[in-house]
């Protein structure tokens, strides 16, 4: 059972409620001590008048114990007495809620009442005027932010990038690379992008020949035979470095070389075997599955997710980044479109009706449950203390009302009989 905390407010209203019964309670005493004093003036033929006096302050006290009685029983049992269908809100709790819950359900969470709910809001139009506002475009930056930044810090590196490179190694195994990579490959070279290649190539072959020359003539030395003269070695050793620095050096100065033409023809001929040739593209496929199933590959894989998640931290902290500049101006721009796109109002709205039909048709049992186990959870006189605490002090005008109603009455019924009467 949960038991309820009284707030100063509760307090103050409690106090309200003893006055008011204080003062019902004095009215009452008041009537009996009227009733008292007329009936011995009757009996001491003080008057026609008292009669009536004392048929007023009879029905103002039948009337005031009446609506005492009613109003006590919703709370407790009168005078501690087990009278029937009294203390209705203490035994009757469960019931109560799950009546309310009921009501809730058959006239509040109904599609038809929330839709035109909703639609009398203008939602669309309302938000959209509210996220024009820069100030506002910022605010919802910044807490987006803020949920970006959380979001990241609960994930668990680990497991996201396990989940990453499962995915990535499972995409990239599943697809066939060769006609791709053949169809980029032929672009490029029918391009002359390859060229630039070509060129870094040759530069950089230069150069390491004009610093490592002697170490290309000691292996060609090293690998003639071992009967020839030592100063043969070294001649065919320096006519193979110069006969290939030549090469090399025609190759980087000369755009049209044959062999840059020998290997344009390479490149074209393989970037077609890779999108026809099924023997080409077997191949291409068991060293893609070979580069994939390596350890330094998956350490590269599984560290995409680290190097993305620094990027986009970094962007979401950073108040200037590219990232949040494009989202504030995003939200900017679809502001001003939801308020003056007449459109584009309605169609989300009737997205936004849509949901809220589907949530309150579907999940109705389970809001509704929430009103009654709530209640049912409540502890049965701190819930009837508490609702009378703030129902309380306008239940007891009932009591005053009673009383003086009640007079009203036994006065007329008195003055209609007497003058029937006589």
């Amino acid at each position: 059972m949960v038991s309820f905390t009284y707030t100063a407010a509760d307090e103050e209203k409690s106090r309200g409620v003893r006055r008011m019964k204080a003062f019902a309670a004095s009215l009452l005493g008041f009537v009996a001590v009227v009733y008292a004093l007329a009936t011995w003036a009757e009996s001491a033929d003080a008057g026609a008048w008292a009669g009536y006096v004392a048929a007023a302050a009879e029905a103002g006290m039948v009337g005031a114990l009446a609506d005492w009685f009613a109003v006590t029983a919703l709370f407790r049992r009168p005078l501690g007495l087990p009278i029937p269908h009294t203390a209705i809100i203490p035994t009757k709790k469960d019931q109560l809620g799950a009546s309310l819950g009921t009501f809730v359900g058959e006239n509040f969470l109904s599609a038809d009442v929330v839709r035109g709910r909703l639609r009398g809001f203008a939602i669309a139009r309302r938000l959209g005027v509210w996220l024009a506002d820069p100030a506002h475009a910022d605010r919802v930056t910044s807490e987006l932010a803020a949920a970006l930044r959380g979001a990241l810090t609960v994930l668990r590196d680990s497991d996201v990038q396990a989940i990453v490179g499962e995915a990535i190694t499972r995409r990239a195994e599943a697809a066939d690379v060769g006609p791709p990579l053949g169809k980029t490959l032929s672009r490029m070279v029918s391009d002359g992008a390859h060229r630039r290649a070509v060129d870094l190539v040759c530069a950089r072959a230069h150069d390491w020949l004009v610093t490592h020359g002697d170490s290309v003539m000691e292996a060609v030395e090293g690998g003639a035979p071992g009967w020839t003269p030592r100063f043969v070695d070294r001649r065919v050793g320096e006519r193979v470095y110069k006969e290939l620095l030549r090469f090399v050096t025609e190759m980087r100065d000369m755009p049209g070389h044959p062999a840059r033409g020998a290997i344009d023809r390479f490149l074209t001929d393989f970037a077609a075997d890779l999108q026809g040739d099924t023997d080409t593209r077997a191949r291409v496929e068991r060293l893609k599955s070979e580069l994939l199933a390596r350890p330094e590959i998956q350490d590269v894989i599984a560290s995409a997710w680290s190097s993305v998640r620094a990027l986009i931290l970094a962007a979401a902290e950073d108040d200037r980044s590219q990232l949040r500049r494009r989202a504030r101006a995003s939200l900017i721009s679809l502001g001003t479109r939801l308020s003056k796109d007449e459109r584009l109002q309605a169609k989300v709205e009737g997205w936004a009706e849509d949901a809220a039909a589907y949530v309150v048709t579907t999940y109705r049992a389970e809001i509704t449950s929430l009103i009654t186990d709530t209640i049912a959870g409540w502890d049965a006189t701190q819930t009837s203390r508490k609702i009378e605490a703030n129902i309380g002090r306008d239940l007891q005008f009932i009591r005053i009302n009673g009383t003086v109603v009640g007079a009203l009455a036994g006065l007329l019924i008195y003055t209609v009989s007497h003058a029937l009467g006589g």
